[in-house]
Parts: structure tokens; C-alpha cells; sequence
């Protein structure tokens, strides 16, 4: 079974405990895979009309904090997402500077 425990209580909150953690990884790889679909469409056609470089620099500012928050607080599932999600906004930001030049 998903959960054993002898408690109602026990079971409430240990199976609370591991869904909330299944979920905030779900939610950290999410947040990752969420840039490929823009990061694709940059580098297929070259546009860059409507995205904000100054948006994607501050999700890469938020990104990189956040990784370092996690490592103080050895939250590794956090860093990891976040290291995922800055591999990604930061190649469309790469791609934004890269093609807002041309």
C-alpha cells in the first residue's frame, strides 16, 4: 500500500508528507520543461519578437538565488529543479540576446 500506519492522524500527515514532496518535484521538473517549447521556438525561427529579455534575465537572477538558497539548506530536489529550469531559461535568454542583434 502507498501508506501503512496505525494512526488516522499518522496516516493524514505521513501521506500528506509524501505528496506534498511528490508534488514539489513534479512542480520543479514542471517549471523546467515549461521553457523548452520558447527555447524551440527561438532557435527554429529566429524571432524574438514579444519576449523580454529583461524578463528572462530576472528568471535567471531568480533561478541562480534560489539554487544557492537551496544549497544552504541542502534542499537538493529544489536545487536540482532550479538548476534544470536555469539549463533551459537561460539558452532562451542565450537565444534572445542572440537574435535580437540580427
Amino acid at each position: 500500500m502507498f501508506c501503512e500506519y496505525d494512526s488516522w492522524e499518522v496516516v493524514m500527515s505521513g501521506c500528506l508528507v509524501v505528496l506534498v514532496e511528490f508534488m514539489f518535484g513534479l512542480s520543479m521538473f514542471t517549471n523546467a520543461v515549461l521553457f523548452i517549447p520558447q527555447a524551440l521556438k527561438v532557435y527554429k525561427t529566429k524571432d524574438t519578437g514579444g519576449l523580454s529579455v529583461v524578463t528572462f534575465a530576472g528568471f535567471n537572477f531568480i533561478q541562480i538565488v534560489t539554487i544557492a538558497h537551496a544549497y544552504i539548506h541542502r534542499d537538493w530536489i529544489l536545487m536540482g529543479g532550479y538548476i534544470f529550469s536555469l539549463v533551459f531559461s537561460g539558452f532562451t535568454t542565450a537565444l534572445i540576446l542572440k537574435y535580437k542583434k540580427q
